[in-house]
């Protein structure tokens, strides 16, 4: 009887989905598990190898825990808005809903494209998710619930005398009663103070105004990361060395109207949180810095000859008198009001080449110094002393208070800015106030000095000197002791059409919340999903979205009158509005009015293991613990932390194929000069060219640069890089290369007229470029050669692609390991594993790749071993002619190999360690074949055993082993120590401290014992040849040696 996996596959796929075997009760007497996966974005590539890891790891901790008698919660869905269909929407036409439902669900798309579908090829691999509670966050029936919960933020404030969230109702009726001077809230700053008499007379939109500065989620004019490609505002994670991370478009700081989240007002509660769960130090660490505490001082500078303040917070209050000059960043509000005329135009111009970098790239770039002088000054606050005031974009509006007191000899980036500026105008000499040398670097430790020139902090160390300055700065109403967040509140608004739609109306430009009975707003249909020309959201396209506020009712836009019917907002939530409750929303997934029921979430509590990407580990953890949070102190959320255990799966890495692209640097030599096409301003060393001929020749420069029908192979390109070899073989190879790219360079100088004007030179050197192109893997051999027609066929663009090696018959690519992904054409699909050699192989496989949490490349030579484990597997309970089970009672070394693997395999799913417990079944069944192991009371549990890691085979043994119903929840086997218990002793038996022979023994002997049956063995009467010991050493379980 044969090992057919893919009808075993497919009938306990089938029964699992008819008899809802995984399908979890909100009301059980058994204890709760609720295991959880980071859900996928369904993009149309589809699943590829490297995706199912952390599924297949929470698969087995679900599996093995039904197997213990927990009621498990497994559940599964889609985190279904993103920008990738909404792009796709804008090339093709097709709405973002209908390309994202047959990305889940499989067919022919309108493109013609056959679609797998992410719930096929899920469901392929034998996930024992709790399918009845699906989610997708772009459908209207889960939306409506982050509608509801973004009203609940908006009519919530921060009370950080409670310390919590709570109704905005509460702080109406302090301003009623006592107006806001008692209130001690998380708040924009500035707020002016004003009495309750004050308060009641004003008008309604004034009290709405002063409310929006209080509340949870509100609208401010902030610095964001906009890309004019795509249309709209990108989180700092979505760009990548200064453009957006999809489509490698640029990306410019500006200031635009937005909604924003008050996240900052739960940045201690978020630090303290990490130190009651159980993630590893790693992730609480990147978290820690992303919240980033600061302990520190509140210093106001006057700027002279103005009525502005600068604000700076820092963490080195005792260095007051190193200030040698301040730093704002660019986007700093105060820079256009304070910077003199003389030197507007070098700020304007700096200014606007900033925002062209994302934050991310200006802090990552610590080597470039660069700023401008403002030709303003600040006054110090002790000395009176002028301090020049400078913008420098290593300070970013978005920290702190955007601005700094640099200090250049404890600061070393302050060091080196001032010593870059050193006798330009505006920068003085640097100060010192420590008693070390600063000639060569600056002094930036916290202990080993005493403060000097910084008149009463003289002699003082770090601690008392930030003590008494701060003191110091308060008498003076100067500044105040501050503790600082990095952590800043979220923009929480989108220019996209696919995402979220907010429940908000616009009454007088003042923002009002739809009532929950009318959720959800749905998305609206456009006619397209570009911005408009007037630069709007693409949900300005729309011609129904008005809000008629009598018939509560979405209505055309030309009905829209500010009376009744009121203009909709435009933007829509960002991609991590849906991810950042979701969880909760399986708990009880059916529920039409409540995003889950009191009794609901009361049962499930909060998340026992998560397992997701690293590169969730900050941005999307950081709003979910907010959101949890805030839920909890609004009586929504039975917990105060979502996830208890929490790990980063590591990703499954693929091998990608290069071939290689030549580009020639080509010179143009004129009568006297050298031009170099490539820089434009060298055009007038050749005047004696028209524009016409200029530009004809920048036309063959660039030709040239990219020579894009011919491939190098990998040896030719090793001569290329040998620039300083004087190897012959190499000068001969670069020489007639250069010379087969450039010899039809003089004929196209002739047919220009431009042959006599001007010459070519090439030489060897920096004059070579190559591009790396990816190639499919699969078109590459283990020898790494490319099948060149195989490549050629493979697009249109390559059918006249030519290839140069040095043999004929051979084309070698390099290869590298990189991330597994469609654009590099290094992606395994699973449906070709599930195919070839099944799916419990498949699962198997990715857990012995390695442990969980790192990255491992992906090989498919070794898939072949774990098929072959699994062939072996079946052939203890098969043969040719069926079933092979006997009732007999096994051996003890049955018994130990299977207890030894029941120990191993409880131990390793307990501590995570998957890819162990892999290799323990290949050692027990190994074991067992040489035992002709065939006894049920070892088979049956053995079944067991597997099923977490391989269920399909193992539900296929368990029905064979004469069961009815499904192995999932079976009581796993229990190990006994007993069946470890060595009986026997092999000793080794010495004469004179030499091993001559071993006997095996029992263990319960005594010495009389042992040393009777050893001086009766015919090989220690051969050994003694007649003689008697002087003295016999044993040790009972370890030695026996006869002396003498």
């Amino acid at each position: 009887m044969k090992y057919h996996h893919e009808k075993i596959e497919a009938k306990w796929q089938q029964y699992w989905a008819e008899n809802q075997t995984f399908a979890a009760s909100n009301h059980s007497e058994k204890p709760k598990y609720y295991v959880l996966d980071m859900f996928p974005y369904p993009s149309g590539a589809g699943l590829h190898v490297g995706h199912p890891l952390g599924y297949i790891a929470s698969d087995i901790v679900a599996r093995y825990k039904r197997h213990q008698g927990f009621n498990v919660l497994h559940p599964q869905g889609y985190d279904s808005f993103g920008l990738p269909a909404e792009q796709y929407a804008i090339q093709t036409g097709q709405h973002p809903a209908d390309t994202t439902r047959m990305n889940i669900e499989g067919g022919i798309d309108k493109s013609g494209n056959t679609i797998q579908g992410y719930r096929n090829q899920l469901d392929r691999i034998g996930f024992s998710f709790d399918w009845s509670r699906e989610v997708r966050t772009s459908n209207p029936d889960y939306y409506k619930h982050t509608q509801w919960i973004f009203i609940q933020l908006f009519e919530s404030w921060y009370n950080k005398n409670s310390d919590k969230a709570e109704s905005i109702c509460t702080l109406i009726q302090e301003f009623e009663k006592n107006g806001n001077a008692n209130v001690n809230a998380v708040c924009d700053d500035n707020i002016a103070p004003f009495s309750a008499a004050e308060w009641n007379a004003f008008s309604s939109e004034q009290q709405q105004k002063i409310l929006l500065q209080y509340r949870l989620t509100y609208l401010a004019e902030t610095e964001v990361n906009w890309c004019a490609a795509l249309g709209t505002v990108l989180a700092n994670d979505e760009i990548v060395n200064g453009v957006s991370e999809r489509g490698g478009h640029p990306v410019v700081r500006k200031k635009m109207t937005q909604w924003s989240m008050r996240i900052s007002a739960y940045a201690e509660r978020l630090l303290q949180g990490l130190n009651e769960i159980d993630w590893s130090e790693s992730i609480k660490e990147s978290q820690r810095n992303w919240i980033g505490k600061s302990v520190g001082a509140m210093v106001s500078f006057n700027v002279n000859n103005h009525d502005a303040k600068i604000d700076v917070f820092t963490t080195r209050p005792d260095t007051i008198f190193g200030v040698t000059f301040m730093t704002l960043a660019p986007e700093h509000e105060l820079v256009s009001q304070i910077t003199t005329p003389e030197q507007k135009a070098a700020v304007e111009a700096y200014v606007e080449a900033t925002a062209k970098r994302s934050e991310r790239e200006r802090m990552a770039d610590v080597k470039t110094i660069s700023g401008v002088f403002t030709g303003a000054h600040a006054e110090h606050p002790f000395t009176k002393e002028p301090i020049p005031v400078w913008i420098g974009d290593y300070v970013l509006a978005g920290y702190g208070t955007g601005a700094v007191m640099a200090v250049p000899c404890g600061d070393e980036r302050d060091y080196a800015f001032a010593n870059f500026f050193k006798g330009i105008n505006g920068m003085p000499a640097i100060k010192n106030i420590f008693n070390q040398d600063i000639s060569e670097a600056a002094f930036g430790e916290k202990g080993g000095f005493e403060l000097v020139n910084s008149d009463f902090l003289n002699g003082l160390d770090y601690k008392n000197g930030t003590k008494k300055a701060i003191e110091a700065l308060e008498q003076l109403g100067a500044g105040n002791a501050k503790v600082n967040y990095r952590l800043r509140d979220a923009v929480f608004s989108r220019q996209r059409y696919w995402g979220e739609p907010f429940p908000v109306y616009y009454v007088n430009g003042l923002p009002q919340m739809i009532d929950k009975k009318h959720l959800p707003i749905v998305l609206p249909e456009v006619e397209k999903y570009l911005p408009t020309e007037d630069g709007q959201p693409p949900l300005g396209n729309a011609t129904v979205w008005a809000w008629d506020s009598v018939q509560c009712s979405v209505v055309s836009n030309l009905l829209i009158d500010n009376v009744k019917v009121f203009p909709l907002e435009l933007n829509t939530m960002p991609g991590w509005a849906g991810s950042s409750w979701y969880w909760m929303r399986y708990m009880d997934a059916h529920n039409t009015e409540e995003f889950a029921n009191e009794e609901a979430l009361k049962y499930w509590e909060s998340v026992d293991l998560y397992i997701g990407g690293s590169e969730h580990a900050t941005g999307h953890l950081l709003y979910s613990r907010f959101w949890n949070k805030f839920l909890k102190d609004r009586g929504y959320a039975p917990t105060e932390e979502p996830f208890k255990k929490l790990i980063n799966q590591g990703m499954i890495v693929g091998e990608s194929a290069f071939a290689n692209r030549i580009g020639l640097n080509i010179t143009f030599f004129g009568e006297d000069t050298v031009m170099n096409m490539k820089a434009t301003v060298a055009y007038g060393a050749l005047s004696y060219l028209t524009e016409k001929e200029k530009e004809e020749l920048t036309k063959l420069k660039d030709k040239y640069s990219f020579i894009k029908d011919y491939f190098l192979s990998e040896e030719l390109v090793n001569h290329f890089r040998k620039v300083n070899d004087e190897n012959q073989e190499s000068l001969n190879v670069r020489e007639k290369l250069t010379n087969f790219f450039i010899k039809d360079l003089d004929n196209e100088l002739k047919e220009l007229g431009l042959n006599e004007k001007v010459s070519v030179s090439f030489v060897f050197g920096n004059n070579y470029n190559f591009f790396k192109t990816h190639v499919p893997i699969e078109y590459v051999n283990l020898k790494n050669e490319l099948d060149k027609d195989k490549y050629k066929n493979w697009q249109t663009e390559l059918r006249n692609a030519e290839f140069l090696s040095e043999k004929e018959d051979s084309f070698l690519v390099s290869r590298e390991v990189e991330k597994m992904s469609k654009s590099k054409y290094n992606v395994v699909s699973p449906d070709d594993i599930c195919e070839e050699y099944g799916a419990d192989t498949l699962r198997l496989y990715e857990m012995f790749l390695g442990p969980l949490e790192q990255s491992k490349p992906w090989n498919t030579a070794g898939i072949t071993g774990v098929s072959a484990f699994l062939k072996k597997l079946w052939r203890l309970y098969f043969d040719d002619n069926g079933s092979v089970i006997v009732n007999d009672e096994p051996t003890a070394e049955m018994y130990k190999s299977l207890h030894k693997t029941i120990k191993k395999v409880t131990e390793d799913i307990e501590n995570f360690s998957f890819n162990t417990s892999v290799s323990q079944f290949m050692i027990c069944v190994n074991e067992l074949q040489q035992l002709k192991c065939n006894h049920r009371a070892i088979l049956e549990p053995l079944a067991i055993l597997v099923s977490p890691y391989a269920p399909h085979i193992a539900e296929e043994l368990w029905s064979a082993l004469g069961h009815e119903g499904s192995i999932a929840t079976v009581a796993f086997p229990k190990f006994e120590e007993k069946y470890l218990v060595e009986s026997e002793k092999e000793y080794p038996v010495s004469f004179n401290g030499k091993m001559r022979f071993t006997i095996k023994l029992p263990l319960d002997l005594t010495k009389e014992q042992i040393q009777e049956i050893v001086l009766a063995d015919e090989r220690t009467i051969a050994q003694l040849a007649g003689n008697t010991p002087k003295n016999i050493i044993i040790v009972p379980g370890k030695i026996i040696n006869l002396v003498g």
